[in-house]
């Protein structure tokens, strides 16, 4: 008669070691996925953040007086005087300013800086005044000639006493 209870068949004893295989495997996946995420955030966030502190590290301490730099708020200017963390600009000339040396976004060559600053692409001019009738021949007519033009029409329609 055979005995029952704790006794274990064939089949059991040869399935054991392939459950606790997939068991494990199993309870590794989660670890596996947390290791990734954590190597892709070093690769895809903090390597390139690192490279950028060193790179902006190294324009820092290569600024020397006479460089023409571009603050972060879009100020250009040229350094006169290098003091520690702070740093002397001349935004125009005979105008000095204090900025510390974080504030420099990057420097400029001569022809870039002189090329925003004489593009006049973002600035809206007011050709024709405020408020002013422009005749339809005369759209790009300064505003000096348009006032004197008008003075002119004005003293020659006075009656003469």
């Amino acid at each position: 008669m055979p005995a029952t209870g704790n006794m274990m068949t064939l089949h059991d004893v040869a399935a054991a070691p392939i459950v606790a295989a997939q068991q494990s495997s199993s309870s590794f996946m989660p670890f596996l996925f947390l290791a990734l995420t954590v190597v892709a955030f070093y690769f895809f966030l903090i390597r390139p953040q690192r490279n950028r502190q060193r790179q902006q590290q190294a324009l820092l301490s290569q600024v020397t007086p006479g460089a023409r730099v571009m603050t972060t708020s879009g100020l250009y200017g040229t350094v006169v005087a290098v003091d520690g963390d702070d740093i002397v600009l001349e935004i125009a000339p005979g105008v000095e300013a204090r900025f510390l040396k974080q504030a420099i976004m990057r420097t400029v060559a001569e022809t870039d800086a002189d090329e925003d600053e004489d593009d006049g692409s973002d600035e809206v001019d007011d050709v024709h005044g405020a408020g002013e009738d422009v005749p339809a021949g005369e759209p790009g007519r300064p505003a000096e000639e348009r006032a004197e033009a008008k003075a002119e029409e004005k003293s020659s329609s006075k009656p003469s006493a």
